[in-house]
Protein backbone atom coordinates (compact mmCIF):
# COMPACT_ATOMS: atom_id res chain seq x y z
CA UNK A 1 0.00 0.00 0.00
CA UNK A 2 1.87 3.10 -1.37
CA UNK A 3 -0.31 5.40 0.92
CA UNK A 4 0.89 4.15 4.18
CA UNK A 5 4.16 2.13 2.77
CA UNK A 6 2.97 -1.01 4.19
CA UNK A 7 3.38 -4.53 2.45
CA UNK A 8 2.52 -8.04 3.30
CA UNK A 9 3.98 -11.55 2.87
CA UNK A 10 2.26 -14.87 2.67
CA UNK A 11 4.54 -17.74 4.14
CA UNK A 12 3.82 -21.34 3.72
CA UNK A 13 4.77 -22.37 7.46
CA UNK A 14 3.04 -24.75 10.17
CA UNK A 15 3.43 -24.29 13.71
CA UNK A 16 5.86 -20.95 13.91
CA UNK A 17 5.66 -18.99 16.69
CA UNK A 18 3.33 -16.11 17.11
CA UNK A 19 4.59 -12.74 19.31
CA UNK A 20 0.93 -11.20 20.64
CA UNK A 21 -0.08 -8.06 19.25
CA UNK A 22 -1.24 -5.84 21.90
CA UNK A 23 -2.00 -2.10 21.72
CA UNK A 24 -1.12 1.41 21.32
CA UNK A 25 -4.48 2.90 23.29
CA UNK A 26 -3.04 3.28 26.81
CA UNK A 27 0.57 3.56 24.93
CA UNK A 28 2.34 7.23 27.06
CA UNK A 29 6.03 8.57 26.57
CA UNK A 30 8.22 6.98 28.84
CA UNK A 31 7.42 3.78 29.06
CA UNK A 32 9.79 0.82 27.93
CA UNK A 33 10.52 -0.12 23.71
CA UNK A 34 11.87 -3.10 22.24
CA UNK A 35 12.25 -3.19 19.04
CA UNK A 36 13.83 -6.50 16.75
CA UNK A 37 15.34 -6.39 13.33
CA UNK A 38 18.37 -7.25 11.15
CA UNK A 39 19.98 -3.73 11.34
CA UNK A 40 22.75 -3.43 8.58
CA UNK A 41 22.34 -7.31 7.94
CA UNK A 42 23.09 -7.99 11.44
CA UNK A 43 20.65 -10.92 12.11
CA UNK A 44 18.21 -10.81 15.23
CA UNK A 45 19.47 -7.41 16.90
CA UNK A 46 16.99 -6.41 19.96
CA UNK A 47 17.57 -2.68 20.96
CA UNK A 48 15.48 -1.29 24.22
CA UNK A 49 14.94 2.42 24.46
CA UNK A 50 11.52 4.50 25.52
CA UNK A 51 8.82 5.22 23.82
CA UNK A 52 9.47 9.15 23.10
CA UNK A 53 6.32 10.33 21.70
CA UNK A 54 3.02 9.58 19.88
CA UNK A 55 1.54 11.22 17.09
CA UNK A 56 4.04 12.18 14.60
CA UNK A 57 2.55 13.34 11.72
CA UNK A 58 4.03 11.84 8.01
CA UNK A 59 5.11 15.32 7.29
CA UNK A 60 7.24 15.76 10.64
CA UNK A 61 9.34 12.35 10.04
CA UNK A 62 9.84 13.56 6.81
CA UNK A 63 7.49 11.82 4.42
CA UNK A 64 5.11 14.28 3.59
CA UNK A 65 3.91 12.00 0.98
CA UNK A 66 2.34 9.06 3.49
CA UNK A 67 -0.99 8.73 5.43
CA UNK A 68 0.72 7.50 8.78
CA UNK A 69 0.97 8.67 12.29
CA UNK A 70 3.96 7.48 13.59
CA UNK A 71 5.22 6.44 17.46
CA UNK A 72 8.50 7.87 18.03
CA UNK A 73 11.40 6.08 20.25
CA UNK A 74 14.66 6.36 21.01
CA UNK A 75 15.18 2.24 20.80
CA UNK A 76 18.07 2.01 18.04
CA UNK A 77 16.29 1.81 14.83
CA UNK A 78 18.76 1.61 11.56
CA UNK A 79 18.60 0.56 7.72
CA UNK A 80 17.09 -3.05 8.02
CA UNK A 81 15.19 -2.77 10.92
CA UNK A 82 11.97 -2.35 8.58
CA UNK A 83 9.04 -4.52 9.14
CA UNK A 84 10.22 -5.73 12.20
CA UNK A 85 8.27 -5.68 15.60
CA UNK A 86 8.41 -2.73 18.01
CA UNK A 87 7.33 -4.18 21.69
CA UNK A 88 6.25 -3.20 24.82
CA UNK A 89 7.55 -4.25 28.26
CA UNK A 90 5.50 -7.59 28.15
CA UNK A 91 6.49 -9.04 24.92
CA UNK A 92 3.13 -7.62 22.85
CA UNK A 93 3.92 -5.61 19.54
CA UNK A 94 3.10 -2.52 19.70
CA UNK A 95 4.18 -1.36 16.13
CA UNK A 96 6.10 -1.79 13.22
CA UNK A 97 9.76 -0.09 12.83
CA UNK A 98 9.62 1.62 9.44
CA UNK A 99 11.50 4.92 9.39
CA UNK A 100 14.90 6.66 10.96
CA UNK A 101 15.71 10.79 10.13
CA UNK A 102 18.91 10.35 8.60
CA UNK A 103 19.97 14.02 9.86
CA UNK A 104 19.39 13.28 13.48
CA UNK A 105 20.63 10.12 16.14
CA UNK A 106 18.26 8.21 18.75
CA UNK A 107 15.45 8.78 16.55
CA UNK A 108 12.94 6.16 15.67
CA UNK A 109 9.31 5.96 14.07
CA UNK A 110 6.78 2.66 14.23
CA UNK A 111 3.80 2.77 12.32
CA UNK A 112 0.81 1.67 15.35
CA UNK A 113 0.13 -1.85 15.16
CA UNK A 114 -3.78 -1.04 14.64
CA UNK A 115 -2.70 0.89 11.38
CA UNK A 116 -0.23 -2.11 10.43
CA UNK A 117 -3.00 -5.08 11.17
CA UNK A 118 -5.57 -2.68 9.09
CA UNK A 119 -3.96 -2.46 5.96
CA UNK A 120 -2.65 -5.94 5.98
CA UNK A 121 -6.00 -7.12 6.24
CA UNK A 122 -7.56 -4.91 3.54
CA UNK A 123 -4.48 -6.29 1.52
CA UNK A 124 -4.80 -10.07 2.15
CA UNK A 125 -8.82 -9.95 1.30
CA UNK A 126 -8.53 -7.40 -1.20
CA UNK A 127 -5.09 -6.90 -2.81
CA UNK A 128 -5.54 -2.69 -2.16
CA UNK A 129 -6.10 -0.59 0.17
CA UNK A 130 -9.21 1.77 0.16
CA UNK A 131 -8.40 4.94 1.91
CA UNK A 132 -11.22 7.89 2.30
CA UNK A 133 -11.06 11.00 0.09
CA UNK A 134 -12.77 14.53 0.83
CA UNK A 135 -10.77 16.36 -1.94
CA UNK A 136 -9.47 19.42 -0.59
CA UNK A 137 -6.17 21.45 0.53
CA UNK A 138 -5.56 22.63 3.93
CA UNK A 139 -3.24 24.63 5.45
CA UNK A 140 -2.51 24.88 9.42
CA UNK A 141 -3.09 28.51 10.75
CA UNK A 142 -0.68 31.39 12.01
CA UNK A 143 -0.69 34.78 11.84
CA UNK A 144 1.76 34.71 8.91
CA UNK A 145 -0.03 31.73 6.83
CA UNK A 146 -3.19 34.22 7.37
CA UNK A 147 -1.65 37.29 6.08
CA UNK A 148 -0.03 35.70 3.16
CA UNK A 149 -3.65 33.74 2.02
CA UNK A 150 -5.33 37.07 3.02
CA UNK A 151 -2.90 39.22 0.49
CA UNK A 152 -2.82 36.52 -1.99
CA UNK A 153 -5.28 37.78 -5.32
CA UNK A 154 -4.99 34.34 -6.38
CA UNK A 155 -6.96 33.04 -2.91
CA UNK A 156 -9.85 35.85 -3.02
CA UNK A 157 -10.36 35.35 0.49
CA UNK A 158 -10.20 37.12 3.99
CA UNK A 159 -9.61 34.65 7.15
CA UNK A 160 -9.52 36.60 10.68
CA UNK A 161 -8.74 33.86 12.53
CA UNK A 162 -4.76 33.17 13.47
CA UNK A 163 -5.15 29.31 14.23
CA UNK A 164 -6.98 26.22 13.03
CA UNK A 165 -6.95 24.81 9.65
CA UNK A 166 -8.69 26.52 6.35
CA UNK A 167 -9.16 24.85 3.03
CA UNK A 168 -7.13 26.54 0.44
CA UNK A 169 -8.40 24.33 -2.51
CA UNK A 170 -11.23 22.34 -3.29
CA UNK A 171 -10.76 19.98 -6.13
CA UNK A 172 -13.55 19.83 -8.66
CA UNK A 173 -15.55 16.62 -8.83
CA UNK A 174 -14.77 15.57 -5.64
CA UNK A 175 -17.34 14.78 -2.66
CA UNK A 176 -15.56 18.28 -0.62
CA UNK A 177 -17.14 19.76 -3.83
CA UNK A 178 -20.55 18.01 -4.18
CA UNK A 179 -21.13 18.66 -0.08
CA UNK A 180 -20.68 22.47 -0.83
CA UNK A 181 -16.95 22.62 1.21
CA UNK A 182 -15.35 26.07 0.07
CA UNK A 183 -12.01 27.95 -0.44
CA UNK A 184 -12.05 29.93 2.66
CA UNK A 185 -13.79 27.73 5.59
CA UNK A 186 -12.20 27.31 8.72
CA UNK A 187 -12.72 23.57 9.57
CA UNK A 188 -12.90 23.30 13.40
CA UNK A 189 -14.47 20.00 13.87
CA UNK A 190 -14.48 16.87 11.68
CA UNK A 191 -16.61 13.27 12.96
CA UNK A 192 -17.79 15.61 16.31
CA UNK A 193 -13.80 15.85 16.97
CA UNK A 194 -12.17 18.68 17.33
CA UNK A 195 -9.42 19.85 15.26
CA UNK A 196 -6.08 21.45 15.82
CA UNK A 197 -3.87 21.04 12.63
CA UNK A 198 -4.10 19.03 9.01
CA UNK A 199 -3.13 15.65 10.99
CA UNK A 200 -6.68 15.85 12.72
CA UNK A 201 -8.47 16.29 9.85
CA UNK A 202 -6.53 13.34 7.93
CA UNK A 203 -6.90 10.80 10.99
CA UNK A 204 -10.64 11.65 11.67
CA UNK A 205 -11.25 11.30 7.54
CA UNK A 206 -9.17 7.83 7.69
CA UNK A 207 -11.32 6.56 10.66
CA UNK A 208 -14.25 7.87 8.81
CA UNK A 209 -14.81 5.20 6.20
CA UNK A 210 -15.76 5.59 2.95
CA UNK A 211 -19.15 5.92 1.46
CA UNK A 212 -20.32 6.83 5.30
CA UNK A 213 -21.69 10.62 6.11
CA UNK A 214 -18.69 12.02 8.01
CA UNK A 215 -19.69 15.83 9.66
CA UNK A 216 -17.32 18.38 8.97
CA UNK A 217 -17.95 21.45 11.14
CA UNK A 218 -16.37 24.93 9.84
CA UNK A 219 -16.42 28.76 10.13
CA UNK A 220 -17.63 30.43 7.10
CA UNK A 221 -17.48 34.37 7.05
CA UNK A 222 -17.61 33.96 11.14
CA UNK A 223 -20.61 32.27 10.84
CA UNK A 224 -20.56 28.32 12.19
CA UNK A 225 -22.16 25.64 10.33
CA UNK A 226 -21.95 21.58 9.69
CA UNK A 227 -21.75 20.14 6.37
CA UNK A 228 -22.33 16.12 5.79
CA UNK A 229 -20.03 14.64 3.35
CA UNK A 230 -19.69 11.49 1.80
CA UNK A 231 -15.56 10.60 1.49
CA UNK A 232 -15.22 8.30 -1.53
CA UNK A 233 -12.12 6.09 -1.96
CA UNK A 234 -8.64 7.82 -2.53
CA UNK A 235 -8.01 7.66 -6.76
CA UNK A 236 -5.39 5.43 -7.82
CA UNK A 237 -3.47 7.88 -9.41
CA UNK A 238 -2.99 10.21 -5.84
CA UNK A 239 -1.47 7.19 -4.18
Amino acid sequence: DPVTDVAVIKIDAQDLPIAPLGTTDNLSPGQWAIAIGNPLGLDNTVTAGIISALDRSSTQVGISDKRVQFIQTDAAINPGNSGGPLLNANGEVIGMNTAIRANAQGLGFAIPIETAKRISDQLFETGEVQHPYLGIQMVNLNEEMRDRINQDEEFDINIEADQGVVIVRVMPGTPAESAGLKRGDLITEVGGSAIEDVTDVQSQVESGGIDEDLEVSIIRAGEPQTISVKPTALPKDLR
